[in-house]
């Protein structure tokens, strides 16, 4: 077997399908969408070529657009500042093999298994004005005047939209973070313990640092999957009231196959992945020093 790995055929062998896949399903399709994107077309007429105009257009016209990203960035900061931390307590308090663990790594993980329609549709009912639990909750404690109709209400969609969308992934990373945890050496925990060191600096000192490439993928899943989320809010709310909680993935959504606008839904498309691209570099330059300290130890 060795032999085989060896030989550079044999390797190319084994690594082509999975290439050839990619490029088929991946760079083809966003070669298309870049190429589209410098065309005014509607998908069944003349493509007219008009260069970067639908890039001028999605910042210097469309005030929806600029919006939804204002929106999909709110998404990465809940996610970063609320969705990892919790995430990393959890997988903290689990490696330490408390009673339950399998118990709670199931239940924690349960909401990412689930449809996103299912959580949306789920949700919707939690927020409905009428007979959703969050408008009992708010009456039963003699709070009437912040009974709002959550899903309906310009101020209160998209952070209605926003707390199930950071809720539903804390278990996907808790998982990884707490895989990233059982695979550092107990050997470093013997040693701080022989040396008397506290919870703390045992969690500061060891367990975060040797954790940082954890971290660091966690964050990049993070931020990629926040400024492309689509299904969740689309379900709750459709990207409304009035464009309220729309994000560019609905915005691309409703302009290439409700309007028909091809060109200018490709332009949004290509941003997204740019974007999301950019964001990963970095992030990747950022976590650097700490990855090559977490090597050197």
């Amino acid at each position: 077997m060795n032999n085989m790995l060896g030989k550079k055929s044999f390797v190319a062998c084994f690594v082509l399908p999975a290439l050839i896949l990619f490029i088929s399903f991946s760079m083809i399709p966003l070669f298309i969408s870049g190429a589209y994107s410098l065309f005014q077309y509607d998908g069944m007429g003349k493509m007219k070529f008009i260069g970067l105009g639908n890039y001028i257009r999605l910042f210097a016209e469309d005030r929806h657009f600029v919006k939804a990203v204002l929106n999909s960035f709110l998404l990465v900061g809940a996610s970063l500042l609320i969705q990892l931390p919790i995430s990393l307590f959890l997988a903290m308090v689990l490696a330490r093999g408390v009673k339950g663990e399998k118990f709670f790594r199931t239940v924690y993980f349960l909401p990412v298994v689930i449809s996103s329609m299912v959580i949306g549709q789920l949700w919707m009912k939690m927020f409905n004005s009428e007979y959703g639990l969050l408008n009992h909750l708010i009456r039963a404690l003699g709070a009437s005047d912040f009974s709002y109709s959550w899903l309906s209400n310009p101020k209160t969609a998209f952070l209605s939209t926003l707390i199930p969308a950071v809720w539903q992934y804390i278990g996907y990373h808790m998982l990884i973070f707490y895989a990233g945890i059982k695979s550092i050496s107990q050997d470093y925990y013997e040693a701080a313990q022989i040396d008397g060191a506290s919870k703390w600096q045992v969690n500061t000192k060891i367990t975060l640092p040797l954790l940082a490439p954890v971290i660091k993928t966690c964050v990049i899943f993070s931020i990629t999957g926040s400024l492309r989320a689509f299904d969740l809010i689309y379900v709750m709310t459709g990207g409304g009231p009035n464009h309220a909680s729309e994000v560019p993935a609905t915005l691309m959504y409703n302009n290439l196959f409700r309007r028909g606008l091809y060109g200018y839904g490709s332009a949004q498309a290509f941003f997204i992945v740019v974007e999301c691209l950019l964001l990963t570099f970095i992030v990747s330059r950022l976590f650097k020093k700490a990855e090559e300290n977490a090597s050197a130890i």
